[in-house]
């Protein structure tokens, strides 16, 4: 294989492993929104202690959040954050 297909499969699981990611936040989201918490102050707090009582378990989002890294989790918000402003 040359090195632009290579690039190019490297940029596909890239955009799928954050697509994967994405969707995991967002079902966090819901979940935490249904149960009546503030999403956005619970999935800080786990982001920032490591602690996952902070993600309740209803809809599974307890072991779904658990998928992933924090820093995959953090790296999709900033990343999200810089291209919706960078428009």
């Amino acid at each position: 294989m040359n090195a632009k297909s290579d690039t190019q499969k490297i940029d596909f699981l890239q955009k799928e492993a954050n697509t994967q990611a994405n969707e995991i936040l967002m079902s966090v989201y819901k979940a935490l929104k249904e149960k009546g918490y503030s999403p956005v102050n619970q999935i800080v707090g786990y982001i920032l202690s490591g602690d996952p009582t902070y993600i309740t378990s209803h809809n599974n989002a307890r072991s779904l959040i658990g998928k992933l890294d924090r820093d995959e989790l953090l790296e999709e918000i900033v990343m999200f954050y810089i291209n919706a402003n960078n428009q």
